[in-house]
């Protein structure tokens, strides 16, 4: 589409060394891995980043096939269950910001009770 055709002129006129395009392309195949249907399909992917990286090794394309090697294990879960940590990650994101607008709760029991009401908050909605 008219957003593919724009980025190729971005990568032509504004990426002389090629790395911009690198990453792109290692990042669209992480997501295409992550969309896999079954580990074998989500193994060949990761050959591919493999080469991508191996193509065009930059700093960052080789630190995220690290972090993809490094939760191999947790990948492989997510597609074949489906399960994620996203409503843990997003009530501890929460949780933060509960105690950074508290401005440093001196109280434990006042911390608690606004966590709690948070929760019972975003559970009654």
């Amino acid at each position: 589409g008219r957003g593919r055709a724009r980025l190729r002129e971005v990568f032509e006129s504004d990426d002389p060394t090629g790395q911009l395009q690198a990453a792109w392309e290692a990042k669209e195949q992480l997501r295409t891995l992550l969309a896999s249907g079954a580990l074998e399909e989500a193994r060949d992917h990761l050959r591919i980043l493999e080469g991508l990286v191996e193509a065009a090794p930059t700093v960052e394309t080789k630190r995220l096939l690290r972090t993809v090697k490094r939760w191999w294990n947790e990948i492989e879960v997510l597609i074949t269950t489906g399960a994620t940590t996203a409503k843990v990650e997003a009530n501890n994101t929460a949780i933060k910001n509960i105690k950074r607008t508290g401005r440093g709760f001196r109280n434990p029991d006042n911390y608690r009770s606004r966590i709690l009401l948070r929760s019972a908050a975003q559970t009654a909605a």
